[in-house]
């Protein structure tokens, strides 16, 4: 059971997107950048508490944000892929996704994204919602939107990229989830987004 707010933790209140969000109480004193790469860039952040002036540091993956998709041949039919996850060793099913480019917004990368994986232009997208995939180390924010009026295009694979493109009834989807065969997290939230809050309207 959470306990009534300090004095100073409830000035400290600040209101974002209609809640109420407590402020940070660190001072980033020192940033060290240990790797930048083409997509991520690996810092140490060493902060001061400002309540009590203990040290301490947090090791971040810093990540320009993502895109996920969730495309409808019609009302009941979407598309989802067969995804080689090398880190993992495993073929995933999920959505199609891709990383933001910089000043790129979310919806231009999630039709760009779609074309790309699946070889399939959208003619109108629509948001889903967005969320943090991992907040404890990565800056990573995702974006999910719904895609229809697919048409046929081509697609454009990223060099080592293997992917398979099908399609299946979305009710079935929902049913992948708990049956195990879907573990992307990202599929999962959009999936379950989807028909909580959009399926029915």
């Amino acid at each position: 059971m959470v306990g009534p707010l300090r004095r100073e933790e409830a000035v400290a209140l600040v209101a974002r997107g209609g809640a109420i969000i407590p402020r940070m109480s660190f001072n980033l004193v020192e940033k060290q950048v240990l790797y930048t790469g083409k997509k991520i860039r690996l810092e140490v952040h060493h902060l001061e508490d400002e309540t009590n002036g203990k040290r301490t540091q947090r090791e971040i993956c810093v990540h320009p944000g993502a895109v996920v998709i969730l495309p409808f041949f019609d009302d009941k039919t979407i598309l989802l892929i067969r995804n080689k996850r090398y880190t993992i060793s495993q073929i995933l099913l999920e959505l199609p996704a891709g990383t933001l480019d910089r000043g790129e917004s979310p919806m231009n990368c999630a039709g760009r994204d779609l074309q790309e994986e699946t070889g399939y232009l959208a003619t109108r997208m629509k948001p889903v919602g967005n969320f943090y995939t991992s907040p404890e180390i990565l800056t990573e924010r995702m974006y999910a939107f719904a895609a229809f009026g697919l048409q046929k295009s081509n697609t454009a694979l990223e060099e080592g990229e293997e992917i398979e493109v099908f399609s299946v009834d979305f009710a079935d989807a929902v049913s992948m989830i708990r049956d195990g065969q879907i573990q992307d997290g990202k599929t999962i939230a959009t999936l379950l987004m989807y028909e909580r809050f959009f399926a029915q309207s």
